[in-house]
């Protein structure tokens, strides 16, 4: 059997390293510098995907980025009868629009933070000035790696937010619609599911670390590590979100005309009042999958093809114990970085899935800014994430930098 990854970055390594076995055959576009059989072709160039796989005959393509999904590479690879896995472009637009996304919530009683919807800077403006807090959130409206989100702990922070979006542009055209939402106090943990249409099945609860640096301070990144499953969210608290979340949200999607095929991705705040939804996304996380996918013991293979057939199994099976996922990062990031430093991998036995990572002959290189992923596994949510820094002690390359707190949110819960 020949799987496409479409992607290359740390979470398209998890899912080839999770959907190889015997008599597969795993190819990656573009691939890093830790994968193997890596075609030359962006996620961008929907086309090109599309012939290479009519070309080399491949049987399944599991799409790992936003972005491609959102341009409707499903609905180009579904016209040429290729079997994909992933939501097709109007599904999609639950995560390629915010502002689509909190109408929709809105609409199907989907617990989330109040919100406005504004279109030019003037209008935010005025809209940030009568504000009844001063604390707010305030977003690009469409898609923006993960980084035009700004918690804004004062008026004067949401205005320079909403100029840098609108005035400067710093997302492009991600930025013509802005939303301005309600702070929310908790803490955030997320929520995937794979879903066949209205049935879906929901993955382990993990926890992201989005800030860049220890403690949650710093800018917003793509994630700098993430650790499952997350003792934050219960047993009772899975099949709440289950009930509340997920199942309106697919069932809604179905109602408009929009029915849901792959991975709906919840990003929640759990506060006082009970979880909220932050975001939907509408693929595996990045690095969720990366802590996730090493305790999966059902073959995902089997859970992609039923959901695209409309045939899931009645359940997952995990191993018992906990991972760990710490990114090493480039210096700079999320901002301006160098590439092209050497880096050094002494030998370990557990887990280290590429992101930001390129070969030269017999060099391995940095290439990004999130450059490698290293997993630790344990019985204990402690021992996890002792084997993952352990991990990262044999790692080297000039301006490495990474969280050293990833998992401690967890320790608290015991």
């Amino acid at each position: 059997m020949k799987i496409l990854i479409v992607g290359g970055g740390g979470r398209e390594h998890a899912l080839g390293w999770a959907l190889a076995g015997e008599g597969r055959e795993i190819f990656f576009a573009p691939g890093n510098g830790g994968t193997g059989n890596n075609i030359p072709i962006t996620p961008a160039e929907i086309d090109k995907l599309a012939e290479f796989s009519q070309r080399e005959k491949i049987d399944l393509t599991v799409v790992g980025p936003e972005a491609p999904l959102a341009e409707g590479v499903v609905d180009e690879f579904e016209k040429r009868g290729l079997k994909i896995f992933g939501p097709s472009k109007n599904a999609s637009e639950i995560e390629a629009s915010k502002a689509f996304a909190r109408e929709f919530m809105k609409k199907y009683g989907i617990p989330s933070p109040h919100f406005e919807i504004v279109t030019s800077f003037e209008e935010g403006k005025k809209m940030i000035e009568n504000w009844k807090e001063e604390r707010m959130v305030v977003k690009a409206s469409g898609l923006a790696a993960g980084k035009g989100s700004y918690v804004c702990m004062s008026k004067k922070e949401a205005l320079k937010a909403l100029e840098e979006i609108m005035v400067e542009r710093r997302f492009g055209s991600s930025g013509d619609t802005v939303v301005i939402e309600e702070y929310l106090e908790g803490e955030e943990a997320s929520i995937l599911a794979i879903s066949s249409g209205e049935q879906f099945l929901t993955l382990l609860p993990s926890q992201d670390h989005k800030r860049a640096y220890d403690g949650d301070r710093g800018p917003n990144t793509g994630g700098m590590g993430a650790y499952a499953p997350c003792p934050l969210i219960k047993r009772e608290d899975v099949w709440w979100i289950e009930e509340h979340i997920m199942r309106p949200a697919l069932s809604g999607l179905v109602q408009e005309g929009r029915e849901f095929r792959g991975v709906l991705y919840a990003g929640l705040m759990v506060t006082d009042k009970g979880p909220m939804v932050l975001e939907f996304n509408v693929r595996f996380g990045d690095p969720e999958t990366q802590a996730i996918l090493p305790l999966l013991k059902t073959d995902l293979l089997s859970l992609i093809e039923g959901a695209i057939e409309g045939k899931l199994p009645e359940r997952i099976e995990w191993e018992e114990g906990y991972a760990v996922c710490v990114v090493l990062a480039s210096s700079g990031y999320p901002g301006k970085y160098e590439k092209g430093k050497e880096i050094k991998i002494e030998e370990w036995d557990g887990i280290i899935f590429h992101a930001g990572t390129k070969r030269e002959g017999e060099k391995l290189l940095t290439s990004g800014g999130r450059v490698l992923n290293v997993v630790g596994k344990g019985k204990t949510l402690k021992e996890a994430k002792e084997k993952a820094y352990e991990g990262v002690r044999h790692i080297h390359f000039d301006g490495m930098f990474y969280r050293k707190d990833i998992g401690d949110k967890g320790l608290r819960y015991g």
